[in-house]
């Protein structure tokens, strides 16, 4: 995610789940005492406790949309593979801003409850561990809830913006980055309208006036990277690097006006591919969308921004082109490699930033040395108002994108820049190469970054890297003892 330049000028293996289902199993027997009442579960994410689900493990969702119009709920079945990780003799899912009219578990219907933003699942016989199970849901997508993501209206049709924590605000689902699965969306709309998801097409059929498209994910994805759009949209496609397949989603009246900027995508990738290594997923584009957000959002293999960016008068190219870079650089840091828990975010926004930055460096001569300075002079401001990189504070209530503070922009690139101060530039670029390549298609933590940092460097930066990711104040940074980090005013 970056944030949209009215707000700011500078942007911004499934883990195996913990498995351990805390609910009481119901006895039998005559006068025993009654189960406890459903209530909303999560992971134990610091800064989300809610969300995700213990218990069981995500393999594949198979969604189905019947979009109308974007003033309307969806009609909507959700199916779900997933594997039991303990014995349930219940199970949550989260979702919110929808109704919910059938469950079936494995084929036969099972009663369900609400409970907070979440819905408790009571299958009819008790899912053994280790066993594979279905759940199909009948659900409503509703669009008309404004603010805190999910689907966002356009002037003609909707997208999606789930990050942080909206992803179950339009399907059922275990609603945590450490849950990645394999995502297979089917969307009906009027034929005369274009809808565009994550992944390949996979199949278009129209029947009478409407028409059904289909389009599955190669790679495991997190649920707040998911992305549908439909509206009227123009689709160019081209080749990038390799032959990659790329294609943007444009609204169709701008098509020409907005070819400056598609256009520069093959190149966009073929740079950060020198940086990093190979493109980690099956296709990749811009979706460009009439809408406002406040922030771009890099969903998987189609990263959404707003048109303002591309059409108000006022941005530098340079300035555009490196939010595209910070967008497309999260493709393989936060995407193909996806943070454990959300306090593990400065690993996604630290790196985009930081490539963000080294672009805007060698395009136009805006030096990464003096951002940095800057960053650190403001860096125990930034800690003060959000917390240490590896360490944020918790949201706002009310808010759930308030932990993208700039301390996990570039008080976080700040860290990075530290390490490469420290390790040396070549020992740096091996370290980010081996990340990506690593845990591609994962998850992965703070104490594996350092533990990455240690085996390469070949010394320990468990002790160096400490006061850097959790500390309240900025250590010394290496290389530049003239450097001071200003107090935060009373």
């Amino acid at each position: 995610m970056s944030h949209s330049p009215e707000r700011s000028p500078r942007r911004r293996r499934s883990a195996r789940r913990r498995a351990a289902l805390v609910v009481a199993a119901a006895s039998l027997v005559l006068g025993a005492a009654a189960p406890p009442a459903p209530g909303a579960l999560g992971v134990g994410d610091r800064l989300f406790p809610h969300l995700g689900n213990p218990g069981y493990d995500i393999a594949t969702y198979d969604i189905s949309f019947d979009y109308r119009a974007n003033n309307q709920p969806l009609d909507t079945v959700t199916r779900i593979v997933a594997r039991a990780g303990a014995k349930l003799d219940r199970f949550n899912l989260d979702f919110t801003h929808g109704t919910v009219s059938s469950v079936e578990v494995n084929g036969v219907a099972a009663p369900f409850a609400p409970a907070g933003e979440d819905v408790v699942v009571t299958p009819a016989h008790t899912l053994t561990s280790g066993t594979l199970f279905t759940v199909t849901v009948h659900h409503t997508s509703d669009p008309r809830s404004e603010g805190e993501g999910g689907w966002v209206a356009t002037g003609d049709g909707l997208v999606m913006a789930n990050q942080a924590d909206a992803g179950h605000r339009v399907f059922p689902g275990s609603d945590h980055p450490s849950d990645k699965a394999m995502f297979t969306f089917r969307v009906t709309a009027p034929k005369e309208l274009t809808v565009v998801a994550n992944g390949l097409p996979a199949g278009r059929e129209t029947e009478g006036a409407r028409t059904t498209w289909t389009y599955r994910t190669l790679h495991p994805m997190a649920t707040e990277l998911a992305q549908i759009a439909i509206g009227r949209f123009a689709v160019p496609e081209h080749s990038g690097p390799g032959g990659l397949k790329l294609r943007d989603v444009v609204p169709s009246a701008d098509r020409k006006a907005l070819e400056t900027w598609t256009a520069k995508t093959p190149e966009h990738v073929a740079w950060m591919e020198k940086k990093v290594g190979h493109y980690p997923f099956e296709t990749y584009g811009v979706l460009i969308a009439d809408a406002s957000t406040g922030f771009e959002l890099e969903t998987q293999t189609l990263s959404l921004f707003e048109r303002d960016l591309f059409t108000k008068p006022g941005f530098p190219a340079w300035y555009v082109e490196s939010v595209m870079v910070h967008e497309l650089s999260h493709q393989w840091f936060g995407d193909s490699v996806s943070p454990r828990v959300w306090s593990d975010l400065w690993l996604n926004e630290g790196h985009a930033t930081w490539y963000e930055a080294q672009y805007a460096e060698e395009r136009s001569g805006r030096k990464l040395a003096d951002r940095m300075h800057r960053a650190y002079e403001l860096s125990d401001r930034m800690r003060a108002d959000g917390g240490p990189p590896a360490a944020p504070t918790p949201p706002v209530p009310g808010k759930k994108i308030s932990i993208f503070r700039p301390v996990v922009y570039d008080g976080s690139a700040l860290v990075l820049y530290a390490l490469r101060q420290r390790i040396g530039a070549a020992a740096f670029d091996r370290l980010e190469r081996a990340w990506v390549q690593r845990h591609r298609d994962s998850t992965a933590s703070t104490a594996d970054f350092v533990a990455l940092a240690t085996e390469v460097s070949g010394q320990d930066q468990s002790r160096f890297l400490r006061p850097w990711l959790y500390g309240r104040h900025t250590p010394p940074m290496p290389g530049h003892p003239d450097w001071k980090a200003a107090p935060k005013p009373a």
